[in-house]
C-alpha cells in the first residue's frame, strides 16, 4: 500500500484534504435548484463509499510496503471496526445537519462557522489523545483561526439581519454539526497504530480499511439519520424514497461527485496521520471554512452587496486564517 514517508508530502495531502473538504459542498449547490438536499445527501454517501473501496483496491493495495486491504481488514479485530462504526454514526449526525445548515444559510455562513467550531474542539481532542508537534504553535494557530470563524460570524449576521427567511435557525444547526463533528475523528485514530502503517499492530487497520469500514459505517446511519430528516424536514414538504428515484442521471452523478471529493479527502487526512499525527492532520484538514468561503463569497456571491464593514470582517477571516493555517504546519517541525 501507499505510505507518506516526509512530513512534507503529509503536508501536501492535508491540503488537499482542505480543498476536498471545502469543495464538496459545491455539488449540493449545483443540485439545489431541483433537487433537495435530503436526496442530494444519498447519492453523496453512495459516491462516498464507492470510491473508498475503489482507494482500498488500489492505493491500499498496490507497492511492497504494509498490508494491502484485504489482509488488513481480515485481521481487524472488533474493537476497530467499533470505533471506526461509532465515528462514522457520529459524522453522519453531524454532516447532514450541516447539510441542512448549508440550504438554509448558504455555504459561506454554514462551512465557516460548522467546521470552524469542529477545527477548534476536534484539534483539542485529537491533541489529547495522540499528542504529537509543538502545543503552543499549534493552538496558537487554533487560536487565530477561533478569531477567524467569530469575523465570519459577524459578517454573517449583518447579512442576515438584511435578509428575510431561517438564517438563525441554519447559524444553529452549523454550530450543532460542528461540536459532533469535532467527535469523530479520534475513534477513526484510535483504531490505527499511528507510528507504524507498516506493520501495524495485530487488530489495528491501516487507513485504507479505516475509510472503508468508516464510510460503510456512515451508509449504514443514514438508512436512519435519512429517512427521519425526509419525514420531518427542516425545510419544505416531507420527501419520499419514490422522489429520489424521479432524479436523473446527472443529478445523481452530480451527489456522487460531492461525496468522492469528500472521500478523497478525508482518507488523505488519514493517510497522513502517520507522519503528521492526528491532531495536525485534522486541523489542516479543517481549514476547509476557508476554502469554502471563497467559492461562497468569490464564485456564489452569497455576499453580494455587503457594506464595507462585512468586507473588511470577510478580508481579516481570511488572513487570520491563513497565518493561523501556516502555525499549525509550523508546529509539527
Amino acid at each position: 500500500m501507499f505510505i507518506v514517508q516526509s512530513y512534507f508530502l503529509a503536508v501536501v495531502f492535508c491540503f488537499i484534504t482542505m480543498l476536498c473538504w471545502g469543495s464538496w459542498g459545491n455539488t449540493q449547490k449545483l443540485a439545489a435548484k431541483s433537487w433537495r438536499y435530503e436526496l442530494f445527501y444519498w447519492d453523496y454517501v453512495i459516491g462516498m463509499v464507492l470510491f473508498a473501496l475503489l482507494l482500498a483496491f488500489t492505493m491500499g493495495s498496490v507497492g511492497t510496503e504494509g498490508r494491502p486491504f484485504l489482509e488488513d481488514i481480515a485481521q481487524a479485530d472488533a474493537s476497530s471496526f467499533g470505533s471506526i462504526i461509532i465515528g462514522g454514526v457520529i459524522f453522519n449526525a453531524s454532516n447532514i445537519l450541516l447539510s441542512a445548515s448549508i440550504s438554509i444559510a448558504g455555504l459561506a455562513v454554514a462551512f465557516p462557522l460548522g467546521v470552524g467550531i469542529s477545527l477548534v474542539l476536534g484539534t483539542i481532542i485529537n491533541y489529547i489523545g495522540a499528542p504529537k508537534g509543538d502545543p503552543v504553535i499549534l493552538f496558537a494557530g487554533v487560536a487565530l483561526i477561533t478569531i477567524a470563524i467569530i469575523c465570519n460570524g459577524l459578517a454573517s449576521g449583518k447579512m442576515a439581519g438584511d435578509k428575510k427567511g431561517g438564517a438563525t435557525k441554519g447559524i444553529v444547526l452549523a454550530v450543532v454539526a460542528g461540536v459532533l463533528m469535532s467527535l469523530f475523528y479520534r475513534f477513526v485514530a484510535s483504531s490505527m497504530d499511528l507510528d507504524n502503517f507498516a506493520s501495524p499492530a495485530v487488530g489495528k487497520v491501516t487507513p485504507y480499511s479505516a475509510i472503508v469500514i468508516f464510510s460503510i459505517g456512515i451508509l449504514l446511519s443514514n438508512f436512519v439519520f435519512n429517512t427521519l430528516v425526509m419525514k420531518y424536514p427542516f425545510v419544505g414538504e416531507r420527501v419520499y424514497y419514490k422522489d429520489y428515484f424521479n432524479g436523473n442521471f446527472k443529478t445523481h452523478l452530480v451527489g456522487a461527485l460531492g461525496g468522492c471529493i469528500w472521500c478523497l479527502g478525508t482518507a488523505f487526512s488519514y493517510i497522513a496521520s502517520g507522519k503528521a499525527g492526528a491532531a495536525i492532520s485534522y486541523a489542516l484538514g479543517q481549514g476547509a471554512p476557508m476554502v469554502a468561503a471563497i467559492w461562497g463569497v468569490f464564485i456564489w456571491k452569497e455576499f453580494k452587496g455587503a457594506g464595507n464593514k462585512v468586507k473588511s470582517l470577510l478580508g481579516l477571516m481570511f488572513a487570520l486564517f491563513i497565518l493561523g493555517l501556516a502555525l499549525i504546519i509550523v508546529s509539527g517541525n
